[in-house]
């Protein structure tokens, strides 16, 4: 992977004696102005709360010292390039692969750090195919990957593309508000979400959604429901309006040449954090402290290298005023202290998605689906479900088809044999087997999958191998987006910060992004508010008016459930699904 060795610096702010006292707790810490603010997470939302602190930092004349804890060897989370062949002139998108231009934090990115923007979407041309287990319930030429310039083509759905098109562009610019003031930033994501009246799309199923607004025809079966099981491994009776919309948003879509993750690493690059890779975070706990009544504690963290026995686990040698913690926390097995965290971070499920990216010399066999000798086979396939399938929630959600999406991405050459072979890639939520495989391919694939590659002797390799290099990852890539009406705020308690929660909203790189940003002006308002008086700027930056109106412990309970309820009415908020997150 082609990560730069930037990362491991030294924290230069307070020599190792300094660092021991604050520790110990036996004696106050020096008293600087420099605040010291820890990151827990190099992903989307890591990488661009580092950046935007250190923008806002220099804004307003405040002095930070950012500290960044990576579990893992790169920066970039679920952005993740691999190389097939191990050749890094062939790289691959693994993990999130596109953004749209809409997507503002990301797009801005690729300017500030001059990043080359591509097409995504195949090398071969060819057809796209929609698959319902059965047959093809829609072709289409491959090179045409932008959603509506596809949906525009739908003659046979009559006028439904149109018009799913209009409510999706009326979700986004609803949703685009949460960038600008009056409601950024925010302390409150149910808040945000009650106000802009985007609780009346996440409180129903995107096929409910659908049916209020008269286009739960085929359209919304055979081609939304396509956008949500390769985005969200969902089918639109299990994720919520939003979700549905936000899967069709693709319009304008691009990546970076060489891999998403460059965004992110050049976020953290210029962010000055000083970062720690390869580094887990145990525990949080608070700092013992003299004055029992201080307004706000201090943050002592426990770190261990990455897959070490957590009992290894030693005290970081600085205390934090602020914690982001920036991944999703059910799965960081961090542990938290007594009286850390004044709101608890639900535990809410999310998907599990195998990506497989394989090199085979063979096409994909007509024969798998269903059609005739000599056809032409498309080299994308998305799936729905096929006619009177019943859809299911999680795995299970797959259906007949077995798989959401299979792609072939590019051609490449083998470096072993020097023959052109191409590369797929597959979504699907369970491990690929030979059989299928074999299916796919219409070749016996072995259960080994790939030959040994102990021997070098060229003689071994005048056989041709149905698959000749093989690379599978399993994530948990975003929650199941089910139908809910209130979500996790970004603040747990004072000083203390989580960036997931906009989640089960919306999950995108750009949405974790804008949740990063967030929480960076909130640390450096509130650094802002708690200046003397004559050190006060006039009016802080993006300060949050409802702040002003009700003070920062009434936002957080501005909008309840029983508010939610009042508003939408009570029959509107029982059809949702999962109301125990209600």
């Amino acid at each position: 992977m082609l990560f730069p060795e930037f990362f491991n610096r030294l924290l230069p702010t307070l020599t190792v004696a300094q660092w021991s006292q604050g520790v110990a707790g036996d004696d106050e810490p020096i008293e600087n102005s420099v605040k010291q603010i820890a990151i827990i997470g190099a992903g989307a939302a890591g990488s661009s709360t580092a950046y935007a602190l250190h923008k806002y930092a220099q804004e307003e004349g405040l002095t930070i010292n950012v500290t960044l804890f990576e579990k893992t060897d790169r920066i970039g989370g679920r952005t993740l390039t691999v190389n097939v062949y191990d050749n890094p002139i062939e790289p691959v998108e693994l993990g999130a692969s596109i953004f749209v231009k809409v997507n503002n934090i990301l797009w801005q990115a690729t300017q500030d750090f001059n990043l080359s923007v591509i097409e995504p979407g195949t090398d071969e041309a060819g057809l796209l195919g929609i698959w319902d287990g059965d047959k093809f319930v829609y072709q289409q030429d491959s090179e045409s990957w932008e959603w509506w310039s596809l949906a525009k083509l739908f003659w046979q759905y009559g006028t439904a593309p149109y018009y799913t098109n209009k409510l999706v562009q009326q979700t986004v610019a609803s949703f685009l508000k949460l960038y600008e003031a009056p409601y950024f930033p925010f302390r409150s994501l149910t808040t945000r979400v009650f106000e802009l009246g985007l609780v009346k799309i996440t409180g129903v199923t995107g096929l409910q959604f659908l049916a209020e607004n008269k286009l739960d025809g085929p359209f919304a079966h055979e081609i939304v429901q396509t956008g949500t099981r390769v985005n969200y491994a969902s089918n639109l009776a299990y994720i919520h309006g939003m979700g549905a919309m936000v899967s069709m948003a693709a319009e304008g879509s691009m990546a970076i040449a060489g891999g998403n993750w460059q965004i992110f690493s050049n976020m953290v690059k210029s962010s000055n954090a000083h970062v720690y890779l390869k580094t887990s975070v145990t525990s949080i706990g608070l700092k013992p402290s003299k004055q029992p009544n201080a307004p706000k504690p201090k943050y002592i963290l426990k770190t261990a290298d990455a897959g070490s026995d957590p009992a290894t686990s030693e005290a970081y040698p600085t205390a934090f005023d602020d914690v982001v913690i920036a991944t999703p926390y059910q799965f960081s097995n961090i542990s938290h202290g007594n009286g850390v965290m004044q709101r608890p971070i639900d535990t809410i499920p999310y998907a599990t998605l195998h990506v497989t990216l394989f090199a085979s010399p063979f096409r994909f066999s007509t024969e798998f689906f269903n059609l005739k000798p000599g056809s032409e086979t498309p080299t994308s396939v998305l799936t729905t479900l096929g006619q009177g399938e019943e859809p299911q929630p999680g795995s299970a959600g797959a259906g007949k088809a077995g798989f959401y999406s299979a792609t072939l991405v590019k051609k490449a050459t083998n470096p072993k044999t020097t023959q052109t072979e191409y590369i797929y890639k597959i979504f699907s939520p369970n491990e690929l087997t030979p059989e299928f495989l074999s299916s796919l391919l219409g070749v016996k694939v072995p259960e080994t999958f790939t030959r040994s590659t102990e021997a070098e002797d060229e003689k071994e390799y005048d056989v041709v191998d149905p698959i000749s290099w093989y690379y599978p990852t399993v994530f948990h890539p975003y929650p199941q987006e089910l139908p809910r009406v209130t979500f996790q705020d970004p603040v747990l308690g004072p000083g203390l910060y989580y960036t997931s929660g906009i989640e089960s909203f919306i999950s995108t790189m750009e949405t974790s992004a804008l949740m990063g940003k967030n929480v960076a002006r909130l640390i450096v308002d509130d650094y802002l508010a708690a200046k003397p008086a004559e050190e006060q700027p006039e009016k802080a930056v993006g300060e949050d008016q409802e702040q002003k109106a009700v003070g920062e412990d009434q936002v957080q309970k501005a909008v309840d459930e029983d508010q939610v309820q009042k508003a939408m009415g009570e029959d509107q908020v029982q059809k949702a699904i999962g109301t125990d997150e209600l």
